[in-house]
């Protein structure tokens, strides 16, 4: 069982991992779902139906960083991203994160409702993201990722990637809790597709466990290219089945969250797993 903390006196407890954590990308240009949620009614009703359908926490995003993405205005994405909070929270105490690089769009998250924050660049990209995360005493999720999503596949290089990763998470762990982060709320992601190429992918799900002693694991494949790549299948829902694949490995690896677009079937999956595992036990 892997708890954390969050405002108001409430707790996320993972009693048997891996929960989902299911994506709300509330932008034009995500790369599986971009414009879905952009409307801020049909962005609640879909979260709303992710908790109904088993989903852990909400992760809830205002700026694409697919391949190539270039950043935009703290504004704009506050914008995006604080109605449907708002709202939300308004209907339900279901646990959100903000996946957000930036520091200004991450205090008026958590001000307007949201539990953790989900930095793809480790808290790096924004000088006052460490502080702000330290004060509000919420959990933090650091990604491994190289350069930022518009050069990030320019930096692909590894002798051993599984190692690498685990070195420089351990890094940007011990920088957090340097910056005042309570170590009991981080949590890592390797990154699965930043900065990585499909062998990447694929060597790091087949050795995810030997990253889970940094911290807590959270596992994010979902739909990505290197699915695509494999399966001959276009962007979005048809990726579902291998995203799944995806889903065992990190059951196998004990990742505390898997970060999934496909919430209902994925739980669906992960209790006949888990039904299956206790027997084997």
């Amino acid at each position: 069982m892997i708890s954390f903390r969050l405002p108001r006196g409430r707790i996320l407890t993972i009693d048997k991992p891996p929960a989902v954590m299911g994506i709300l990308n509330v932008t034009p240009d995500s790369f599986s779902d971009g414009g879905v949620h952009f409307d801020h009614a049909k962005a609640v009703h879909a979260a709303l139906q992710m908790e109904a359908d088993g989903a852990a926490v909400i992760d809830i995003g205002g700026e694409s960083t697919r391949p190539g993405a270039e950043p935009i205005a703290a504004q704009v994405e506050i914008e995006r991203v604080l109605p449907v909070i708002e709202q939300i929270r308004q209907r339900s105490e279901i646990p959100i994160s903000i996946d957000t690089r930036k520091g200004a769009v991450a205090q008026e998250a958590i001000a307007a409702g949201a539990d953790m924050i989900n930095d793809v660049s480790a808290l790096r990209y924004s000088a006052g993201m460490p502080a702000i995360a330290a004060r509000a005493g919420v959990p933090v999720v650091l990604m491994h990722m190289r350069g930022d999503p518009a050069t990030m596949q320019e930096h692909i290089q590894y002798d051993d990637v599984v190692s690498e990763v685990r070195r420089e998470l351990t890094t940007f762990r011990d920088e957090a809790i340097k910056a005042g982060i309570d170590a009991s709320q981080i949590l890592v992601d390797p990154g699965i597709g930043f900065a990585k190429n499909a062998e990447h992918n694929l060597e790091i799900l087949a050795r995810a466990a030997e990253l889970t002693s940094i911290a807590p694991l959270i596992i994010g494949a979902s739909r990505k290219a290197f699915i695509g790549n494999l399966t001959g299948r276009a962007a979005g829902p048809d990726r579902m089945a291998g995203s799944l694949a995806a889903v065992v490995a990190a059951h196998r690896a004990g990742a505390a969250l898997v970060r999934v677009h496909d919430v209902r079937e994925t739980i669906d999956f992960l209790k006949v797993l888990n039904a299956i595992a206790e027997r084997a036990l």
